[in-house]
């Protein structure tokens, strides 16, 4: 299994509009982050976690070339406005329609946004056409599981994702969990990412934030877990990377754009 952090920023991540002066080390590429997605690769699948803005950006920069399935953690700006650049994928698919799961209410928006999107073929050629489907809590495919757990993400709700790959007697070989656009982690959403290899956990900045975990509250959830390797997401330009990291506990990571894991 392969992870590809696309992005790890919010809209206010860096560089932000009116950035404040001082806030961080403009020569330290780490530093330097889009809008939160990620891509993962496993059982022979290509699965992409949510499209920001730069989601076409994003691509290029780390030359992606498959998607077989697409999934939304939610329905909010950052996380849905490249959906049209699926369209590419799309092509390479021969024109067929992208599976896209999510709850009932960001289908719905999807709906709303991407109208020429689901007709159930392209309106033109080169145009994308999504197969909006809604996410059970445990999706089966050949060789691979992905869960879903509900999070809570200020007076709304997001999905998180567990990414199980299997091995040839159908035993959990890897695994992988995305908490993403969430203010805490639920019992649940522990239980369910115990024995992963890694975790990516919303730490949006150092300050208490209504909808989002602060590294502090990022730290705890890792803990919680009990991952290898836990990495913090979602940053806002508050998070200067390197000299940060040095007071992290030891396991726990602040990721950044282009971060490749191989479980």
């Amino acid at each position: 299994m392969q992870i590809i952090f696309l992005g790890t920023g919010t809209s206010q991540g860096v560089p932000m509009i009116g950035q404040p002066p001082g806030t961080f080390n403009a020569a330290d590429p780490k530093n330097f982050r889009t809008r939160s997605s990620i891509h993962v690769i496993a059982a022979g699948k290509h699965i992409q976690v949510d499209a920001a803005q730069e989601f076409r950006l994003q691509c290029v920069r780390e030359d992606i070339r498959q998607m077989d399935l697409f999934l939304l953690t939610h329905g909010h700006a950052d996380h849905i406005l490249g959906m049209d650049d699926i369209r590419r994928f799309c092509d390479f698919n021969g024109g067929q329609a992208m599976p896209v799961y999510g709850d009932a209410e960001t289908l719905e928006r999807v709906r709303a946004i991407y109208p020429y999107a689901v007709q159930g073929v392209p309106v033109s050629k080169g145009y994308p056409v999504f197969d909006l489907k809604e996410m059970p809590a445990t999706l089966e495919l050949d060789g691979l599981r992905i869960h879903s757990v509900w999070q809570e993400h200020g007076p709304l709700r997001s999905l998180g994702f567990v990414f199980e790959e299997l091995d040839a007697q159908g035993q959990v070989a890897k695994k992988f969990a995305y908490y993403c656009d969430t203010h805490s982690v639920s019992d649940e959403a522990v239980a369910l990412a115990k024995g992963a290899q890694a975790v990516a956990l919303d730490g949006l900045r150092p300050r208490w934030h209504p909808t989002h975990m602060s590294v502090q509250d990022a730290i705890e959830a890792a803990k919680r877990i009990g991952a290898p390797a836990s990495y913090l997401t979602h940053l806002t330009y508050e998070i200067d990377h390197t000299r940060m990291q040095a007071e992290l506990p030891e396991g726990i990571f602040y990721a950044w754009d282009g971060l490749r894991l191989s479980l």
